[in-house]
């Protein structure tokens, strides 16, 4: 990730957001070295500029959060960092830095994106050992195939199967289709888009 510190005199902004939620819980800065700490321990570190040093969120209270995602902006100099914490994140006690709470319902469809984000990640970097890293190894026809195997088992508990087994199988199937969108460079929010597009008054048939 190409993040520009020099703009701001070696800081760039981090925007903290509930991965779950998407409340927005704080507002830190790192340097390079904050920001490859987090990246090495999965814990948010910020820098701080009254101490003029790294603190790792939580070190003294407990309350850490867990990265899930980094995110750059168009100007390669603001992130967005989607985390799971592990309690309030002020230092007041409240759950944001705003005073607000965090009790928003989570949205499972949202871990859709989420999921993306990790295998777009799994693309990048193709580690050894990992599933998806093979069927990106394997290529585009097996892949597709991938997609089209699941989702005759998805058909086969459909019809003679049980409930819990067609949501396993149909599980599988989905996980295969977004390896294979992120193959292709698309994305499953422009299959949500088509279909939000379709729902419109007047829409028609291509």
């Amino acid at each position: 990730m190409n993040i520009d510190f020099d703009k701001m005199y070696g800081l760039v902004p981090a925007i903290i957001q509930d991965a779950d939620t998407r409340q927005v819980l704080m507002l830190g800065y790192m340097n390079r070295e904050a920001y490859e700490k987090t990246v090495e321990t999965g814990l948010v570190t910020f820098y701080s500029r009254t101490r003029k040093c790294l603190w790792t969120k939580g070190e003294t209270s407990g309350n850490c959060l867990h990265v899930v995602s980094i995110k750059n902006d168009c100007d390669q100099d603001t992130l967005l960092i989607r985390v799971h914490p592990d309690g309030p994140v002020c230092h007041t006690g409240t759950d944001t830095c705003w005073g607000e709470e965090n009790k928003g319902q989570s949205n499972p469809l949202l871990f859709l994106s989420e999921l993306q984000d990790f295998i777009e990640k799994r693309h990048e970097e193709m580690p050894e050992g990992s599933y998806t890293t093979s069927l990106f190894k394997d290529g585009l026809n097996r892949m597709a195939q991938k997609v089209g195997e699941e989702a005759l088992e998805l058909v086969i508990e459909a019809c003679n199967g049980t409930d819990e087994r067609m949501i396993y199988e149909g599980s599988d199937m989905l996980y295969h289709l977004i390896v294979l969108l992120t193959s292709k460079g698309l994305r499953i929010e422009q299959m949500a888009a088509e279909l939000q597009e379709r729902h419109a008054p007047g829409w028609k048939k291509h």
